[in-house]
């Protein structure tokens, strides 16, 4: 689990999740939407309060890890102000089978929405808004 400020790289974060023991791999990259309710929008500036952050998302990924059986789990967020298309959350899980990397990695990203105190701002067409 991190929070970084950089580009999240997929390629190595997924390689680094696979395992020969598991046949399935998911992965999920959140993106910044452009247009977003009918409006244009140029950037997301995400924020947090990192020890926070960084203690529900490890609090989250053992409940995940309790429910199923996984391989590895791998969660980056990313922070600062990203321009759309850019992506802000990455998601890999690794299992020995199919459903439950799925549910595992649907279960991650519903609670992280939920329970991680992480706030954007969104900017576009001349306004910005916390959302």
């Amino acid at each position: 689990m991190s929070l970084i400020e950089e580009e999240i790289e997929p390629a190595s974060i997924l390689e680094a999740v696979r395992r020969p023991s598991c046949g399935a791999t998911v992965l999920f990259l959140g993106t910044v939407r452009s247009p977003s309710d009918g409006r244009e929008v140029s950037g997301l500036r995400y924020e947090t309060y990192r020890e926070m952050a960084l203690g529900k998302l490890e609090e989250i990924v053992k409940e995940a890890e309790s429910r199923w059986e996984l391989g590895e789990v791998a969660v980056v967020h990313r922070l600062g102000v990203l321009g759309a298309g850019e992506i802000s959350l990455l998601i890999a899980v690794s299992s020995p089978h199919r459903s439950p990397a799925y549910e595992a990695s649907r279960y991650l990203l519903e609670e992280i929405k939920k329970r991680v105190p992480i706030w954007k701002k969104e900017y576009g067409e001349g306004e910005e808004k916390w959302i």
